[in-house]
Parts: C-alpha cells; sequence; structure tokens
C-alpha cells in the first residue's frame, strides 16, 4: 500500500514512514521542504499519485490562534479535496485528546476545526487523538515558567511517548476507516504539575514548581477531564511509562 505521510519528516512523521515501510508499505514523506505544502496546496496532485492513504500529521509553525486557525482550515481543505480528485481511500489526522473540552485554547478549537471538515468530507477517514507527548513536558513547564517558578496547574495530565503516537497512527493507517475518533494515551495518569515535579528532580532542574488552578494551558483552564480520556471514549493505553522514559531521554535544566 502506497501512503503518503503529511509532515512526514517531523517527530510524528518520521517514525511513521519508517513504521510502515518496515511493515513492507510504501510510505512517502511531505513537507514543505519535499516540494509538497499542503496550506498552499503546492505538489499535492503529484503526490497523491497512486496513493491509498493519506496520514496527516503535520503541525503549524505559529501557535497564534488565527495562524493554527489558518494552518490545519486550509491544509485539511487542500488535503480533502486532492484526495478526493485522486481517489485516495483513507484520510488519517492525528489530533488531541480533549481537544472538544479544551475550547479555550486557540490552538484546541484549531483542531477542532479540522476534526469537522474531515467528518463532515464524506471521505473514509480515522482520527486519532493522542494525550500530550513526554517529549513535550519541558517545553510545557518552560511555557508556564516566571523567573524561577513554573505555576502549573493540577488538572489531570496522562502523557504518551512520540513512538507509542506513531505506533497507534501506524496501526490505524494501515487498517480500515473507523469513520471516527479513537483516543491513545500513556498508562500514568496525575497532575500536570506533579508529572513538572518528576521532571526536575530527574533533571536537577532548580526551579519551584508551585500548583496553580488558575494557570492556563496554552489559553485552557484544565480540570480533571480536560485533556486525558474519559469514560465512554473508545482508548487505546499504551505501555511506556514516564519514568521509564525519562531515564533514557535525560534533560539539562535551561536555568
Amino acid at each position: 500500500m502506497k501512503v503518503l505521510v503529511i509532515g512526514g519528516s517531523g517527530l510524528i512523521g518520521s517514525q511513521v514512514v519508517a513504521m510502515l515501510d518496515e511493515l513492507g508499505h510504501e510510505a512517502v514523506a511531505a513537507s514543505p521542504r519535499s516540494g509538497v505544502n499542503s496550506v498552499t496546496g503546492e505538489g499535492l496532485a503529484d503526490a497523491l499519485a497512486g496513493v491509498q492513504t493519506v496520514v496527516d500529521v503535520s503541525n503549524s509553525p505559529s501557535w497564534a490562534d488565527d495562524d493554527v486557525l489558518n494552518f490545519f482550515s486550509s491544509s485539511t481543505r487542500n488535503l480533502l479535496d486532492a484526495e478526493r480528485a485522486a481517489g485516495a481511500q483513507h484520510h488519517v489526522a492525528l489530533s488531541i485528546v480533549g481537544a472538544d473540552r479544551a475550547g479555550e485554547s486557540g490552538y484546541m478549537r484549531a483542531k477542532i476545526a479540522q476534526e469537522k471538515l474531515i467528518a463532515e468530507s464524506g471521505l473514509p477517514h480515522s482520527i486519532v487523538r493522542a494525550t500530550q507527548f513526554f517529549e513535550f513536558v519541558d517545553g510545557i513547564a518552560d511555557s508556564l515558567a516566571v523567573g524561577d517558578t513554573v505555576r502549573a496547574p493540577h488538572g489531570a495530565f496522562q502523557p504518551i511517548a512520540a513512538s507509542d503516537v506513531a505506533t497507534g497512527v501506524t496501526r490505524v493507517a494501515i487498517g480500515q476507516p473507523l469513520n471516527g475518533i479513537v483516543n491513545i494515551a500513556g498508562p500514568d495518569k496525575a497532575g500536570m504539575d506533579d508529572f513538572i515535579r518528576s521532571r526536575f528532580a530527574a533533571s536537577g532542574d532548580p526551579r519551584q514548581v508551585m500548583t496553580d488552578p488558575t494557570a492556563r494551558y496554552f489559553g485552557a483552564v484544565l480540570d480533571d477531564r480536560s485533556i486525558v480520556p474519559v469514560d465512554g471514549e473508545d482508548t487505546t493505553i499504551f505501555e511506556s511509562h514516564f519514568s521509564d522514559w525519562m531515564e533514557s531521554h535525560p534533560a539539562t535544566h535551561s536555568q
């Protein structure tokens, strides 16, 4: 099967390409660097020749509210139109667990808009919603820092290893279209503040973590349901633990 991976040179996309190749499929990595720009539509028609499945794991270069909405809306419309013209049989997109429960965030609103376009397209599709990646915890902490203090919410957090995200996306890509949503998450759930404390303890980061229930995660105030799977949602829990990941991914604090 020939699979076009939009964002195929990124953290998740490069691993999806490698996994698909290992399984014997023909995976094509597409990005602006390879002459394929889903936002403008450049190169899409040629890239889709002979493609059965499109996997979209691309991300906006800017997280400003208007920019990210324009990115996901324009890119998704262009992809769906090009897939329809080319006769592609399955559109797979990576989204975020709880996007519809954290709509105060402009980024989450953009992902909701992306999902809506896909669901209403009439094309066979699957949406894989993942929780936040282990690899993002350092950046999340920095986004919540004021000087030497990180003011973090205690809202529930259930992150997942990027390698497990790639595995989850790959499994869906080689399967039949779900025409719906599946969630994927890691096995450990605690407050976001507690995860950051664990990371700081492991990395030797001296900054203080203060629990602040009003602290916003990219614009959203979190509770114990916002960005974690909840009862009734189709969810696959992967086995990689944050503590094990930290042992193999040491960090040197930036302060």
